[in-house]
């Protein structure tokens, strides 16, 4: 009873969403201009089924987007929509009015779908819930970098610091501005605000993740992007629900090389 209440009012928050976001469906028929892909396929005729809702069997990330096979229970049916933070178990709904693409090929992922719905927004009913008991706002990407990059070649800054620098000399750098080069592995944009990238350049341990430096900017990149980025150091970083960053450059000036 609880969950069907809460899917109630999920619907309500989800249409009310759905209606605001008529007027631009290119957000739902295509990943942002800034990924590595966008649907090329046409789109199907619009369907019942873009209201979708049920229980996370599988999901993954790409190029600021977020994929989500869901369970209704009699059928299993793939959405994706922007970043949100989901894990297999979890109980979601996709907004109505979404766009159903047709063996729809994902160049980052590598991957073929025979269908897929995207969507204005996917609501995760499991996720904690703010004071006014509503689901908590998308989270931040997640650490793990959505795409394999070359890493070759990539020439540190004279006078710079490299990713695993930056790492290992974290308490010197706390608070200072620094400049290093990097291929952006990730890209995921406008969460609370701010567009988020990760960045390698092959120094560091995966194993630690120290390889891998989370930076926010108002810039807009693409993955595979060669990268100049400063901006400061700051550790400790905690965003809340549950995202917190040992190290982090925030509000970056980056220039595409």
């Amino acid at each position: 009873m609880k969950k069907t209440l809460l899917f109630l009012a999920l619907a309500l928050i989800l249409t009310i969403a759905a209606g605001c976001t008529k007027d631009e469906p290119a957000q739902t028929a295509n990943e942002p201009a800034t990924a590595t892909e966008a649907p090329q396929q046409t789109a199907a005729p619009a369907s019942e089924d873009s209201g979708l809702a049920g229980k996370v069997v599988e999901t993954m990330d790409a190029a600021g987007y977020t994929y989500v096979l869901i369970d209704s229970g009699s059928k299993q049916v793939w959405a994706a929509g922007p970043a949100t933070a989901v894990a297999v178990g979890d109980e979601v709904m996709a907004a109505e009015g979404g766009v159903p693409m047709v063996n729809y090929h994902s160049k980052t992922l590598n991957r073929d779908f025979d269908l897929v719905y995207f969507v204005s927004s996917i609501l995760n009913a499991s996720a904690p819930k703010t004071l006014s008991g509503a689901p908590s706002q998308p989270a931040m990407p997640e650490a793990q970098p959505a795409a394999e990059v070359d890493l070759s070649g990539i020439d540190s800054v004279e006078g710079g610091q490299t990713v695993s620098d930056v790492f290992s000399k974290k308490a010197e750098l706390s608070g200072k501005e620094i400049i290093l080069r990097g291929k952006v592995v990730k890209f995921s944009p406008q969460i609370m605000g701010k567009n988020w990238l990760h960045v390698q350049d092959g120094s560091g341990d995966t194993a630690t993740g120290s390889n891998d430096l989370t930076v926010t900017t108002a810039a807009t990149v693409q993955v595979g992007d060669t990268v100049l980025i400063t901006g400061m150091v700051t550790l400790d970083k905690d965003f809340g629900y549950g995202y917190k960053y040992d190290v982090i450059v925030e509000d970056a000036e980056v220039i595409v090389e």
